[in-house]
């Protein structure tokens, strides 16, 4: 597992997240316009909610685009759930140099999605597998 730091503010969103849905986060990052959410694996339904309702309190209380993401142990299930709403086809870790890739699989016109605006999808991928196994980069092919 890799180094997770929260900010103040990211222990304060999560003690919001939990009263609000009931589900247990792991991580919270809080960026300029969402905060991203790594809950416990199992309890994605339960921060949703019936409707969505869960999470669409927690948007309202915080004011920001929320994103939630399942944990899971096994680097490849983890990877998927980071890229939904994207298809991933394969996973290949390989270690250069000391160094931990992820070569991701996806389809040639899913490319775009898994990326995302400004590489905003492929970052959060990047953030997110490092601070939860230790994965120093992630690249989509």
């Amino acid at each position: 597992m890799g180094e997770i730091r929260l900010t103040t503010e990211g222990v304060r969103y999560i003690a919001l997240f939990e009263s609000l849905t009931g589900a247990t986060a792991r991580d919270c990052i809080d960026e300029d316009d969402r905060v991203l959410y790594v809950v416990r694996n199992g309890d994605m339904g339960l921060a949703i909610g019936r409707n969505g309702e869960h999470i669409n309190r927690v948007r309202k209380s915080i004011g920001k685009h929320i994103e939630i993401v399942e944990y899971s142990d096994d680097l490849a299930t983890f990877m998927k759930n980071v890229a939904q709403p994207a298809k991933i086809l394969g996973i290949e870790l390989t270690v250069r140099g000391g160094r931990r890739i992820v070569y991701v699989d996806v389809p040639a016109n899913e490319k775009g999605l898994a990326i995302g605006r400004d590489g905003r999808n492929i970052e959060k991928m990047r953030m997110l597998a490092h601070r939860h196994h230790n994965i120093d980069d992630v690249i989509i092919r």
